[in-house]
Parts: C-alpha cells; structure tokens; sequence
C-alpha cells in the first residue's frame, strides 16, 4: 500500500518556514550552477556565432590563433583564384585578407585598460560577413586611416564615439562608424584597412585569409587542392564556425571547471541543510509514522514517503534557482578571452539542455540529503514509534 502524494504536500505545508529555508538554500546553489553553466555556454555561443558555415579561414600551420599566424600576400593571391571560392557580381573574390593585433583602451566603468582586438579588413568584408550591418556613420573608406568599431566596443571602452581618434600602432585613426555585429565576436573589434594597418605595423604578412565558399560542401575540394599547392604547405584551412569554437574550447572549460568546483562546495551545505531538515520532520513524527506503519503501510512506503519530500524540496529549489538564473539573459558581462587575449563581451545563455541538467542536479542534491533520514524513518519499530506519544 503506497502513501499518497497528498500527505507529504501537507506536510511540507505544515512545515512552512522550514520548507522555505530549505528551498532558499537549495535555490542558491542551484542558481550558481546554472549561471556556470550559462556563462560557459554564452562565451562559446558567441563565439560560434561569430563564424558562418559557408565560410573558410586559412591560417599558418600550428597556429592556435590569428595573433600567431601568418599567410604571406603571393598565398592570399593564390588562394582568391581557387573556383571553390564565391564571386561577386564583378567577378572579384568574396575574401578578406586580415590582420589581427592588439591595442590597449580604457573602460568606461572601472578606468581600467583592456585589450580590444583590430582586425585589419578587405573590402569585401561586409559580403563575407554580411550579417554585419553599419549601425550609424558610415564604412570605412579603404586606403585612409580611417575605423569602424563594434557595438560592444562602443558600450564598454572610452573615446570610441564617431568623430574620435584612436593611436593604432604608428598612426592616428578616425573613427567613422559604428557597426553592429549581434552578440557575436566581432563585436568586440575594430576594424579598419588591413593595408594601411600593416604599414602602421610594419607588417610584411596577413594574419588570415576568410573567403566564402560558392558551395559549404566544397570545403574538402579547397582543403585538398590546398594540400596539394606545393606553395601553400604551410597553410590549413578550417571551416570558420569550427575555428571560432576552439578559440572558446579553454576559456569556456575554465570558467565550467572553477564554477563547479565552487558548487560542489555549496551542495555539501545544501544537502546537510536537506538532512537536517528530513532529519528534523522524522524526529517530529514519530508517533505518526508508527501510526502509519501500525495501518499496514511498508518499511518501503515510509521510505519513499519521506523520499519524495526531499524530492520535493529540492525540486522547487530547483525551479526557483532556474527562475532567478534565467533573469541573467539580460546582462552583458565583458572580461578576456584566454585564446586571444583580448576583451570580448557576451552574455549568459539558458538552453533546455541547461534547465535539465540543473533541475536533475537538483534532485540528486535531495536524493542524497534525504535518503539517510527516510531509511531512519523507515526502520523505526512500530511499538516505540507510538510510545514516543
């Protein structure tokens, strides 16, 4: 004979303020997780997004980023004649030649200095990456000292107004445009003309080449014509979307890593907070439960009885944490990303994945807290259960 689900909803009704206290803390904890997991995943979302599956990026061989990499303008030519790569109307290759460094500029809130990404970029750019749109002022006129910025770097770092300029290597720069990326990466760059930033750098090389493929599916045609080009040994090209998502590989498993470990921390506290409130109820009914073993109900029924409460309690813990997590949507949070060492703003992401994860977290918190007070109550001896009266 089983134990209706009724009797443990009243008890946790009984049991109020007790029930709200375990609640709370088991909300805290579930909140951190989630946010872990929710920050993760918006680093490698936005990184992700930042690449399109039509899209290649050649790079050095070995090269773990674009900072590191070098493509030398006879490859770049080269490659731009490949019948892979798309064309626009005039028949000019839809390609960028680039060229990434690092500058230092200051943040708005804390007047601190972050490093923000330049991206020296080709004219085709806006048809590479056509999901970039200008958002006020205009494109940068190519051959001119002249930059565009992304809408994130515009909301976090000082003197990046249209009409401002910036001291970019050996040269000043105007900035002329405000461009709006979405909540991918590039909107934590400027970009400007990847010729003129060499000059500024004295850089001989390109740090990339992105070209659009006519086809996604052509991908293994350019990467084995790519092998085969005696003079392009030194190149490797990977889909865009792929490179992107290894840039966000270490510091999304860093930020999961430390998160955890802090959670894990909470939880031991969350499920002795459970324990001792299981712990508590047992105490309180004892009387009760030997009434109840005394009416037939089995060791089993106790047991899953007082199971189910810790289920209980740590299922609307769950949902109140999933609740309160799911409201950090609306921040945009900005530090350094460990694979390019440069800021990089995106903001915390709630899936369905996570809401599972988290809610099933959850209740092995209160599988765990409760399972020793239920087996106590489901070994207690009828007869001195009812003298406890």
């Amino acid at each position: 004979m089983k134990i209706p689900l009724a009797y443990n909803l009243r008890n946790l009704w009984t049991r109020r303020l007790t029930t709200l206290l375990t609640v709370g803390g088991i909300a805290l904890v579930v909140f951190v997780f989630a946010a872990v997991l929710m920050l993760a995943h918006g680093v490698k979302a936005t990184l992700v997004s930042t690449g399109s599956d039509n899209n290649v990026i050649i790079l050095r061989k070995s090269a773990q980023s674009e900072l590191v990499s070098a493509v030398s303008r006879e490859s770049a030519s080269l490659i731009e004649t490949f019948p892979e790569i798309a064309a626009d109307n005039t028949g000019k290759p839809i390609a960028s030649a680039n060229m990434v460094t690092i500058i230092n500029l200051r943040k708005k809130k804390t007047n601190d200095m972050g490093n923000v990404t330049v991206r020296g970029v080709s004219p085709q750019i806006l048809a590479v990456h056509p999901e970039v749109t200008m958002k006020t002022g205009r494109m940068l006129q190519f051959g001119s000292n002249e930059i565009v910025i992304g809408n994130a770097i515009a909301d976090e770092f000082d003197g990046t107004a249209i009409g401002q300029k910036i001291q970019i290597g050996t040269s000043v720069w105007t900035i002329v445009g405000l461009f709006d990326a979405g909540k991918t990466g590039f909107a934590s760059e400027i970009w400007g003309d990847t010729e003129q930033l060499m000059l500024a750098f004295n850089r001989p090389v390109y740090s990339s080449l992105t070209v659009k493929l006519k086809n996604p599916n052509d991908f293994e045609a350019l990467k084995t014509k790519l092998a085969a080009e005696q003079r392009l040994q030194e190149l490797e090209p990977k889909r865009e979307k792929q490179y992107f998502e290894e840039q966000s590989e270490f510091m999304a498993t860093f930020i999961r890593a430390l998160g955890l470990v802090i959670t894990i921390i909470f939880s031991f506290g969350a499920m002795i907070g459970a324990m001792i409130t299981m712990y508590a109820a047992v105490s309180n009914r004892t009387v009760e439960i030997g009434t109840l073993r005394a009416l037939g109900f089995r060791r089993r029924s106790v047991l899953a009885a007082f199971l189910v409460e810790s289920l209980m309690l740590s299922f609307f813990g769950g949902v109140l944490g999933i609740i309160i997590a799911s409201l950090l949507q609306f921040v945009t949070f900005s530090t350094t990303n460990f694979g390019s060492f440069s800021e990089l703003a995106f903001g915390f992401s709630l899936t369905p994945d996570i809401v599972v994860g988290t809610l099933l977290f959850s209740l092995a918190m209160g599988f765990v807290g409760g399972f020793l007070p239920a087996f106590r109550a489901a070994r207690l001896n009828i007869i001195n259960a009812l003298r406890a009266s």
